[in-house]
């Protein structure tokens, strides 16, 4: 255990990327941010923000990688939060899969407009 919180809980991953990768997780069980309560995202996201503001004077790093999974590649059905430490020329290169540029503005305002609809629940 690197950490115990009232909200959450860090350890040690047992497949690091690099030596001192974490994963924060919340004491109660959810499987995705979306199930998480709105109470306890604050506190939750605290935990994270205190083990990534630790990590570089920890772990010798230049900064740190946080990443998290819904559903699609998470080996793990709860919600995990990785804490990884990043030193520069480390070898991790980006995101973990290929980018690509939307077609023109018309398209960036399609997905925009989607995006806005669903989240004003419309």
């Amino acid at each position: 255990m690197v950490a115990d919180w009232p909200a959450a809980v860090a350890f040690l991953d047992r497949s690091p990327l690099f030596p001192g990768h974490v994963l924060v997780v919340p004491r109660e069980h959810v499987v995705t941010l979306a199930d998480l309560p709105a109470a306890d995202v604050g506190p939750y996201f605290t935990a994270v923000q205190r083990v990534s503001a630790a990590m570089p004077g920890a772990m010798g790093a230049d900064g740190s990688f946080v990443a998290m999974n819904n559903a699609v590649s998470q080996s793990v059905a709860h919600l995990h939060t990785h804490v990884v430490p990043r030193r520069r020329k480390d070898g991790l290169r980006g995101f973990f899969w290929p980018r690509q540029r939307y077609a023109d503005g018309a398209e960036i305002e399609r997905v925009a407009d989607s995006l806005r609809r669903a989240l004003s629940g419309g």
